[in-house]
């Protein structure tokens, strides 16, 4: 007999660049949900929350557990910088999370290693392309798990069987940062006792993530699934190779996590009401300097991990469409209405042109994207404040026309819109289901 889909399980994505707001989107979910699960990425990405006045970063720790009593866990489609997750967890602890029992991790996700961060930061330092990676060891520590020469954390359990790995590994990575990058070599011994403190602290964390899950769909918990970054970062469907390492994508959270895809119930799109994205690569619908920095300041468009200033632009339409597709999105939720509160005008990019050609789909190469110009809408805007606004209904008309014609163009309903920071500032629609 066929397994039907589970109505208690969600797949939160972000379907531009990232930087969405998934973090808050997750946040005002997770009240209702009992496990939290990250399923790909690392802490090259960061999900920002304001609960009661107060700011949280989460970078690799899944973003609902400012909730009391949930379960945050970590899958093995993620890679972990064992440094950068303890002093994280520390923080979180410091700030009243119960992290001993909040925090699990994945027994088969990777390890990142402080030669993947060497690695990263001197590929980027020579090349001639720049991809504009946060030299965090994102990518090099995807490359070890595709080669088959990564450590996981479940290595962290047997001390001796994890020194001859990793003595191979810091081997070999010594003798490319030497011989290539004209770098300094990593002392194993240093390296070693580090990763072997870091695997007693972690010890009481780590799980098998499949029978963990599979438990908990059993038991009919709620279940929501977080990536980090978007659509248009994802290895596969984004504007390669101005991507990230992995499947952000809602495909990736069955190899992510650990679960069938017959057990994904819903998948909810988070957009922003406009476009940003960071780092290289193309932007189609990107502002001119003026008011590019106008929204910048409004919106408070600044990585979370990084701190970089993030590129912005009009909503594109063109990537949305794609991104709802590739995702299976049943609704989204729009964000940051209301830091487009004071513009007279506002466009969408409906199409692109190549020349005389009109372009209605992503287009696969960079090439031929950096030939198009964005086909625009205009629309009135509605200059007035939104942020107070707790319905659909209570929007200023123009707000509304402009959010109607979104989900025509995306062809699936807006089921949550945020109009601020706060969780208060957001409120669903007659679209809105959880499950």
């Amino acid at each position: 007999m066929a397994r039907k889909s589970t109505p208690n399980t969600l797949v939160v994505v972000g379907v531009q660049w990232g930087d969405e707001g998934k973090g808050k989107v997750i946040d005002v979910l997770a009240e209702k949900a009992d496990i939290l699960v990250r399923y790909q990425g690392g802490n090259n990405a960061g999900h920002t929350v304001i609960a009661d006045g107060e700011e949280f970063i989460f970078h690799l720790i899944p973003s609902g557990l400012l909730h009391p009593g949930k379960v945050g866990l970590l899958g093995n489609g993620v890679v972990i910088d064992p440094e950068a997750l303890v002093d994280e967890m520390s923080r979180l602890r410091n700030r009243g999370i119960n992290v001993e029992k909040a925090v699990k991790i994945s027994d088969g996700a990777h390890l990142i290693f402080p030669y993947h961060k060497r690695l990263d930061a001197a590929r980027e330092a020579i090349a001639t392309g720049r991809l504009g990676t946060t030299r965090r060891g994102i990518g090099p520590c995807y490359m070890d798990k595709v080669a088959r020469v990564g450590l996981r954390v479940g290595d962290l359990a047997d001390t001796n069987a994890f020194a001859e790995k990793l003595r191979r590994n810091v081997d070999e990575k010594n003798q490319l940062l030497q011989a290539i990058y004209n770098e300094k070599p990593l002392s194993f011994d240093e390296v070693y006792a580090r990763y072997r403190d870091f695997g007693r602290i972690l010890a009481p964390h780590i799980v098998y993530a499949p029978r963990f899950l599979r438990d908990a769909i059993a038991a009919g918990k709620r279940i929501v699934f977080e990536g980090a970054q978007g659509t248009m970062l994802d290895i596969d469907y984004g504007t390669y190779p101005f991507v990230t390492s992995s499947n952000a994508t809602s495909g990736g959270v069955c190899t992510g996590a650990g679960v069938p895809p017959t057990v994904i119930g819903r998948v909810l799109g988070v957009v922003k009401a406009y476009t940003t994205r960071v780092g290289e690569g193309p932007l189609p619908t990107e502002f001119s300097p003026d008011l590019m920095e106008a929204i910048r300041t409004k919106g408070k468009e600044f990585g979370a991990t990084t701190g970089r200033p993030r590129r912005c632009g009009w909503f594109d339409a063109v990537v949305a469409r794609h991104a709802v597709w590739i995702n299976g999105c049943h609704s989204i939720a729009v964000t940051k209405l209301d830091v487009l509160d004071e513009m007279e005008t506002i466009q969408i990019c409906t199409g692109y042109r190549d020349g005389k050609k009109i372009i209605e789909d992503f287009p696969a190469d960079m090439e031929t994207l950096a030939r198009c110009k964005p086909i625009y809408e205009t629309f009135r805007g509605w200059r007035s404040d939104t942020s107070g606004v707790d319905r659909f209904s209570r929007l200023p008309k123009a707000a509304q026309a402009y959010l109607r014609r979104i989900e025509k163009l995306v062809s699936v309903p807006i089921a949550l819109i945020s109009t601020g920071s706060a969780r208060e500032q957001m409120f669903t629609t007659t679209a809105w289901k959880l499950s």
